[in-house]
């Protein structure tokens, strides 16, 4: 046989060093030889076995020495074309190796010859409510606007933009019938893993065994089998969380983003990607329809579709033509003048008491795990933080111990004040602590808590929420997970216990993201024949973000928020890619940021409108034992500003200054 290489994306070539490395392929394993597959290679100088992929095979190589493949890990190719292809763009695009653009679209991390789970329905304890089938003007004409777009040769993509509750899953279903009758398939995303049973069970009443479903809950066998009848055309409907995007499913007509302003849709490891960008690729791949939906699109989705990027469809009614909840406003600095320094207001109390009088269920959402986010002395002021992470330590009752949300670092509460043996303050709530007031002003109330601490076993979000379904609690108190996509016919009151928590972050999209959850929250209430009603419980009653929020006043929010983002030049106007530079010395991070900046300058020098910002310490500076600053970059993100970024970081990775010091990219 004539001499055959392989182009090999190795798993151990870090983003600085990334690139196709050439391997000779023994004679006896030539027959195998071919795109997509997984192989070992020795890499390195000590010639150690790691994993990598054949990209291509070619018969001549510019190296005069190669090394040789050592075994082949399958049968049959893994990756097919097109997501060698996929692998490639991302690589561009996130500032990633290839190797670990293509890892994430497998749905397990090593052996594929193991035995195929038979596929079961997953747990949720009683079916969801299942959308009415009798579609409402708004929503005909809607499916109507949206059914040349699915037929066009060329790949569109739309905003639905639905307040809550006005059957904008019925609207999903239609068009996912449409593109299954025309032979194409679809992917529906969803933000949270909690939401992802109640949307599978939906689908599948319509479209039975060829629904999947893809998330990281599911075991790896699980997640193979599914995999495998994607893969092996099974299946032409995928349900599923970020994740599911990379779904191996061929001729996709549609893909449906749901609520999808969530930042779960963008990942916070290498490969750093946004659902929506790779959806963006697929569907232009495809000649499919990308269709985002929210009651409260994200700006940067808003501002696209009135650029006419996207065409903007509009859903203003509930299905069952119900008004959105009524919204009190409680001012909670009035409720501390007044003697109670509790986390329930007076008006909130009398409204969980109708509900508990009328059988009705409530939902109340705190932003905060835990019982107290701060412990401090009421003496000297000493408080308690973290050894490994510049965060203080939160108050878990559970286990009596002071935990660290971002490593885990944790220690017994102490009886006094280590400095000066004062008595110690527990300040803040979140869940925990408002689950025990709960408990003392209802005695004998029913209550189901839902964060991170109630929901680490699995299947525990289905098994929670099917509880609350089946009415065996009067309240579901939980975090972010409560706030977006649940459907409860019997909520008729809905709670923000403390909507100021997220207004005030060092963050551009404060406001937005304040706005979202508020909204989200309120529109849990009264989705089915019963009237809703929201109290949201504030210090600052007359700010604007709030008081739009409870109006459900989502357009009067985009303008005066988009006018901020114009005059900032912040996204969706201007676009923002950081640099994070990250390091166990300080003062090696921080030389390494003012060396980054001078070296970005030099290249920056002839494009003026490139601006950039920093360096400054992360909002969060310290995390395991590891400093973190970033340097952001005001641009518009095109191929050219990319080339620049991926080739200054290659280049500070191999100088001195480098040393003890990690750097990598990221579009915010």
């Amino acid at each position: 046989m004539s001499q055959r290489i392989a182009k090999v994306a190795v798993s151990a070539a870090t983003y600085h060093i990334d690139k196709l490395y050439d391997y000779l392929i023994p004679e006896h394993l030539q027959p195998l030889a071919g795109q997509g597959m997984r192989v070992l290679v020795p890499f390195g100088r000590g010639g150690k076995s790691v994993e990598g992929v054949i990209l291509s095979v070619a018969s001549e190589s510019r190296v005069e020495k190669l090394k040789s493949i050592d075994s082949f890990l399958d049968d049959d190719p893994i990756f097919d074309e097109e997501s060698i292809k996929l692998a490639l763009w991302m690589h561009d695009r996130f500032f990633c190796s290839v190797y670990d653009a293509l890892r994430c679209m497998l749905p397990v991390k090593v052996n594929f010859k193991q035995k195929v789970k038979e596929r079961k329905s997953l747990p949720f304890g009683g079916a969801a409510e299942v959308p009415q089938s009798r579609l409402s003007s708004e929503q005909t004409a809607v499916i109507d606007e949206i059914i040349p777009l699915l037929d066009s040769d060329s790949p569109k993509a739309a905003l639905l933009y639905g307040v809550t509750g006005s059957g904008k899953t019925i609207v999903y279903i239609e068009l996912i019938k449409a593109a299954l009758e025309r032979g194409r398939t679809a992917i529906v995303l969803v933000p949270e893993i909690a939401l992802t049973p109640q949307a599978v069970s939906i689908f599948e009443s319509y479209f039975g065994e060829s629904v999947a479903v893809l998330h990281s809950a599911l075991g790896d066998g699980e997640r193979y089998s599914e995999w495998k009848r994607i893969r092996d055309g099974s299946v032409s409907v995928v349900v599923g969380t970020r994740s599911a995007i990379f779904a191996p499913l061929k001729n996709i007509g549609i893909i449906v983003i749901d609520e999808e302003q969530e930042h779960t849709y963008k990942s916070d490891k290498s490969p750093r990607y946004h659902a929506r960008e790779v959806a963006k690729y697929r569907v232009t791949h495809s000649s499919g329809l990308l269709l985002l939906s929210s009651a409260t699109p994200s700006i940067d989705s808003m501002y696209a579709a009135k650029n006419g990027k996207y065409k903007l469809l509009r859903l203003n009614l509930r299905f069952n033509e119900k008004d959105l909840p009524s919204v009190i406003i409680a001012d909670m600095k009035e409720e501390l003048k007044d003697g109670n320094g509790g986390q329930i207001s007076r008006v909130l109390r009398a409204e969980i008491e109708r509900n508990l009088d009328s059988g009705e269920q409530s939902i109340l959402f705190i932003n905060r795990r835990g019982a107290s986010p701060i412990v401090t002395c009421g003496e000297c002021g000493y408080t308690y933080r973290c050894c490994n992470c510049s965060v203080s330590m939160t108050y878990h009752i559970s286990n009596k111990r002071l935990v660290c949300h971002y490593c885990g670092y944790s220690i017994p509460v102490p009886n006094c004040c280590p400095d000066c043996s004062g008595k110690l303050k527990f300040i803040g709530a979140g869940t925990q602590k408002v689950e025990l007031e709960l408990e003392a002003l209802f005695p004998g109330i029913s209550i189901i808590r839902m964060d991170a601490d109630t929901t680490t076993k699995k299947n525990s979000h289905h098994r929670l929420l099917a509880e609350f379904r089946e009415s065996k609690a009067n309240i579901l108190l939980g975090t972010q997970m409560v706030t977006k996509g649940l459907d409860f016919e019997n909520v008729t009151l809905v709670g923000v216990l403390c909507a100021d928590l997220s207004l005030y972050m060092s963050d551009y999209r404060a406001y937005e993201r304040t706005f979202s959850l508020i909204t989200q929250v309120i529109g849990r209430g009264g989705r089915g024949d019963k009237a809703g009603r929201a109290v949201i419980q504030t210090f600052t009653p007359k700010n604007k973000v709030i008081e739009m929020a409870a109006r459900q006043d989502y357009d009067s929010f985009y303008e005066s928020e988009i006018a901020v983002r114009q005059a900032l030049g912040s996204p969706p106007v201007r676009d923002l890619l950081s640099l994070t530079l990250v390091g166990a010395d300080e003062n090696a991070v921080v030389v390494a940021c003012d060396y980054l900046k001078y070296m970005l300058q030099s290249y920056f020098r002839e494009m003026p409108n490139v601006k950039l910002l920093g360096p400054a310490p992360a909002p969060v500076a310290k995390v395991k034992n590891k400093f973190v600053h970033k340097l952001m970059v005001n641009c518009e993100n095109n191929k050219r500003v990319r080339e620049i970024l991926a080739h200054v970081v290659r280049e500070f990775a191999g100088s001195k200054k480098s040393r003890g010091v990690v750097v990598y990219a990221d579009a915010e």
